[in-house]
């Protein structure tokens, strides 16, 4: 089955779109638990054990879990990332690794290679700064999901995203100066949504009205998704931002569709160090608060997008 149509069927089922992110940090009071830091010692252990203890006490409420790969990396914890993976499949969840990664030829395919057959990923973050030479690798794994950066939940995605392109048809590359009478602009976060709209045009679609190819919004940035989701009518977006980087409910709901589909709402530090918003919580009880605030989440979410 293609991932977005077992994303679907999952949540309808769990009735979310909600997305844990398991982005592990342990430098920090008020993250990963001391008292597993000093039982498990090494980082691959302890991320894994924290991750586990996550999952089982979440995995009935969510469709899907996002680990961001830098985390793993940092921590010399690659395999704690794919022992997670496997969990996660084993419970019943798809997950997406927030890789980011992207090149051109067969430095792509190596990348796309790794996400799904080393990681065993369903699904995974891609920058499309190189176009379509670097996005086909990852297409050509018919099943699985790529998610492509858009506009990002980040203050200065502006720099560039926010920028004006231009577009100016039949023009030679070798023609060095032009006279111009009209031309049009549109933002860079617009172009690179339609680049997408475009490529996605000729993937297979299921039993639904969507394909493999999403996109990846900031819920930090509601009028910017709701012209995005105008665009890439046939893509599910990803939506980071919610909770600990400030977006609300009633941020994300331009990412959804009247029946409530077409959107993954996705909180990291929100969720795994719920704990640490209560004073009163203890770190034992880690996972407890993480299932309480998911709770809150997938009320207010559903609320707003009529789910």
């Amino acid at each position: 089955m293609h991932f977005i149509e077992q994303l679907i069927q999952l949540i309808k089922e769990k009735r979310s779109v909600v997305s844990m992110g398991l982005d592990p940090r342990m430098d920090n009071e008020g993250e990963i638990p001391k008292y597993l830091i000093e039982e498990y010692k090494h980082p691959d252990k302890i991320i894994l054990e924290f991750n586990k203890e996550l999952i089982e006490n979440t995995y009935d409420l969510i469709p899907v879990i996002k680990p961001q790969i830098a985390f793993y990396e940092k921590y010399e914890a690659l395999n704690a990332l794919k022992e997670t993976i496997k969990f996660a499949h084993k419970n019943d969840l798809l997950v997406i690794l927030d890789s980011k990664r992207n090149d051109i030829g067969t430095t792509s395919k190596a990348y796309a290679d790794a996400t799904y057959n080393i990681y065993k990923a369903d699904a995974c973050t891609i920058n499309a700064y190189f176009g379509i030479d670097g996005v086909k690798p990852f297409l050509d794994y018919k099943e699985k999901g790529l998610f492509i950066i858009v506009k990002t939940s980040n203050p200065s995605s502006h720099n560039f995203q926010d920028l004006f392109s231009a577009k100016i048809e039949n023009i030679p590359n070798s023609q060095t100066e032009i006279e111009i009478e009209s031309i049009k602009l549109e933002r860079n976060y617009i172009k690179m949504a339609r680049l997408v709209y475009n490529w996605g045009l000729n993937l297979e679609r299921k039993r639904s009205d969507f394909h493999n190819l999403g996109v990846v919004v900031g819920a930090t940035y509601p009028n910017e998704l709701k012209r995005i989701r105008e665009i890439v009518e046939n893509s599910f977006i990803l939506i980071p931002g919610y909770g600990a980087q400030g977006a609300q409910a009633i941020d994300i709901k331009y990412g959804f569709k009247k029946n409530g589909l077409g959107g993954i709402v996705n909180s990291s530090r929100g969720v795994m160090f719920a704990y640490n918003k209560d004073r009163k919580c203890a770190p034992e009880r880690f996972s407890k608060a993480a299932r309480d605030e998911i709770v809150y989440m997938n009320k207010t979410i559903n609320k707003e997008i009529g789910f």
